[in-house]
């Protein structure tokens, strides 16, 4: 998972240029609590029956140390975890949960610094009867995310780099901001606002 840690250095917001919207979860699916570290790591994919958090609760044990684990819950009217699974995840080494569904437990997963992010919380929890899946692909905030797809969190939102994609997006990501850095705020407002007026007088605006 050392391999994972450079993509840490820089936010979901750096990746945009070179990856398309689709590969951005939803805003619906954010931080449960501030303010929240940053967390990069590779994929291990849960997908819930609904209303069942079996398969969650069985990843916990299975995903390797230094992994996210996102999960297709199915429901948001049951939580998938609680405060003593994220704290078993902590402890196995668990980077983080990315939850399209709810957890519970809040005020705990918040003291023990667990970084989740999620749809919101529920204080009603799950049954654990029916089985799901482990390392498949599933979708989560609208991206279909694969085993091992590198994903990337924070305030700002979340991303995930496919993993056949990881060195050419990190190169773009990585290009981009050492660009911003070595910019002044005078020399991007220069640019700018010649890019804008450009635009403008195309399209015939007039003051």
């Amino acid at each position: 998972m050392k391999d994972c840690l450079k993509f840490q250095d820089l936010s979901p917001t750096t990746y945009a240029d070179a990856l398309d919207r689709q590969q951005f979860m939803d805003i619906g699916i954010k931080a449960l609590w501030a303010p929240i570290p940053r967390i990069a790591g590779k994929a291990y994919t849960v997908k819930c029956h609904p209303g069942d958090n079996l398969m969650l609760h069985a990843a916990i044990y299975r995903a390797e140390p230094g992994s996210i684990i996102v999960v297709e819950a199915g429901s948001i009217d049951y939580a998938v975890s609680g405060g003593n699974v994220c704290a078993i995840a902590q402890k196995q080494g668990i980077t983080g949960f990315i939850v399209d569904g709810v957890i519970r437990d809040l005020a705990e997963v918040r003291e023990a610094k667990f970084p989740v992010f999620a749809r919101g919380v529920m204080p009603k929890p799950g049954v654990k009867k029916t089985l799901g899946s482990l390392n498949e692909t599933i979708n989560c905030g609208g991206v279909a995310v694969k085993p091992k797809d590198i994903i990337v969190a924070d305030e700002e939102g979340i991303a995930v780099i496919p993993a056949a994609e990881q060195d050419r997006v990190y190169e773009i990501a990585q290009a981009r901001a050492i660009k911003d850095s070595e910019q002044t705020l005078d020399q991007w407002q220069t640019q700018h606002q010649a890019k804008i007026e450009q635009i403008l007088q195309a399209r015939g605006f007039v003051d």
